[in-house]
């Protein structure tokens, strides 16, 4: 008996993109950039896509040189309107969208969870909850009407364990998880796979508040079995594995690519 949705030799190709699009949201740099890039780089069609246009423009072009196919769409995903032109962009350009990576995301307090002021909780919350929600939302819509695609939040493992002095972020990082559980359920029948990514300590700008500080970062990696922080590239393999063909009978997983932090 074969199953009719693989493949006739299901090892073969398994991680070829091409033919794919793939929006990543936060791309200009950090994770969001080598998720990106290792896309390209099997194959699919990558739309780079941050706040601001410049800064993309130089990650495309350089994806662009190394022989990969990228473009550029300017988003702030905490603003719905912007959500809404960006996917009426994508149909317009590509009438099709294979592959989300939601990965930008913003952490603007760090402090005692009682000190978090209207402003800090609000801008939180729009993006880190509100736009993830609104991208997966259009996200998945665009997929179930073209036979299916996958869609993959970065969540953290601050969702799990909430980070001192990172408490509104780490709310919604759980958020998170929880809303890529509800999407997967949901729409597991359109043929529409969502899954999350949990890092650990990164070497990023986002988290630079945490890893240049030494007496911060000498307490955290007393917890990382591994004894390190990440690079960048590290959480891109996890990525290339949920939005291919590898990852077929896989949604609704939290993969947590930590070093072994969540192992307690």
């Amino acid at each position: 008996m074969t199953n009719s949705h693989l493949p006739v030799n299901p090892l073969a190709n398994t991680f070829d993109l091409t033919g794919k699009v793939a929006l990543v949201t936060g791309s200009s740099r950090g994770i969001g950039e080598a998720i990106a890039r290792l896309l390209a780089a099997h194959g699919a069609h990558v739309i780079i896509s941050s706040r601001k246009a410049e800064p993309c423009e130089a990650v495309a072009a350089s994806i662009r040189e190394a022989g990969g196919k990228a473009s550029v769409l300017a988003c702030h995903i905490g603003e719905v309107d912007q959500i809404d032109a960006t996917f009426a962009a994508i149909e317009q350009q590509f009438g099709r969208l294979d592959i989300l990576v939601n990965n930008a995301a913003t952490n603007p307090y760090f402090g005692h969870i009682t000190e978090t002021d209207l402003g800090a909780f609000q801008k939180t919350v729009d993006v880190n909850i509100r736009g993830y929600f609104f991208m997966c939302a259009r996200g998945a819509k665009v997929m179930a009407q073209q036979g299916g695609g996958s869609i993959i939040n970065i969540a953290s493992v601050n969702g799990v364990i909430p980070g001192m002095a990172q408490g509104i972020y780490s709310i919604t990082k759980a958020a998170v998880i929880s809303m890529t559980h509800a999407f997967a359920k949901e729409c597991a029948t359109q043929k529409v796979r969502v899954n999350a990514i949990l890092p650990g300590f990164t070497d990023t700008k986002f988290a630079s508040a945490l890893t240049t500080n030494e007496m911060i970062l000498k307490s955290v990696l007393a917890h990382v079995p591994m004894n390190r922080v990440a690079d960048p590239s590290e959480m891109a393999g996890a990525a290339l594995y949920l939005a291919s063909d590898a990852a077929s009978y896989t949604t609704g997983t939290c993969l947590n690519v930590d070093g072994g932090y969540l192992l307690g």
